[in-house]
């Protein structure tokens, strides 16, 4: 174990990690810190996610590893979603494979030794709207989509052409149930949030559907 790892042990709570963090730990010259984390990813000691970003090896973890908090730290403007946020709430029956997360940026994604994590990006007035902010424990933060709001995303990215509840039951097996705990506030949230007329109309013929 080199000084670096050591240092982070003692001194970084959270399972999570960057370059700058990284810089308040170690003294000396920038190549003496990269020469550091080098040695430290060749002996399987620290775990490279992207560019700036690290993790300990499983061995010297003190918490558990979240993937949702990374998906959170790779990309900050941008918050669970999708199938993803679908399946956290219950929605859907499907394991999901990779993470999916909605951005304010281009979309893209990352394959790394934690996980599969994509991002799309989805035309919003405002990216946090209808977002929940979620707190596991003191060094574990995300957001993640509300049940509607996850479906208004994938109602843009796949193109779909719903105004009721029928393609949601048959399509993605969602039960009739679930689309119950959907309130009016969840509609109000949304309500000229997106620009996409798809998702516009979706929007208005669900609540027309659960409101009359």
């Amino acid at each position: 174990m080199n000084r670096l790892v050591k240092a982070i042990l003692e001194q970084v709570p959270t399972p999570l990690f960057t370059t700058l963090e990284i810089s308040h730990l170690v003294g000396g010259s920038a190549n003496t810190r990269y020469a550091l984390v080098k040695r430290a990813i060749a002996d399987g000691d620290i775990i490279h996610i992207k560019k700036g970003l690290y993790t300990l090896s499983p061995l010297y973890r003190k918490r558990e590893l979240n993937p949702l908090c990374v998906s959170q730290a790779i990309v900050t403007l941008s918050y669970i979603s999708l199938e993803t946020a679908l399946s956290i709430h219950g929605w859907i029956p499907e394991a999901v494979r990779s993470i999916t997360a909605v951005t304010s940026r281009s979309s893209t994604e990352f394959d790394t030794p934690v996980g599969h994590f994509t991002y799309d990006r989805v035309p919003q007035k405002t990216l946090f709207v209808g977002v929940e902010r979620i707190q596991d424990n003191p060094y574990s933060v995300w957001f993640r989509a509300t049940s509607l709001k996850a479906l208004a995303d994938y109602v843009y990215l796949h193109g779909c052409t719903w105004t009721t509840s029928r393609p949601l039951i048959e399509s993605l097996r969602i039960e009739e149930e679930s689309l119950r705990e959907i309130s009016e506030d969840d509609f109000l949230q949304l309500e000229g949030n997106y620009p996409n007329q798809r998702v516009i109309r979706f929007l208005e013929g669900l609540k027309k559907e659960l409101f009359p």
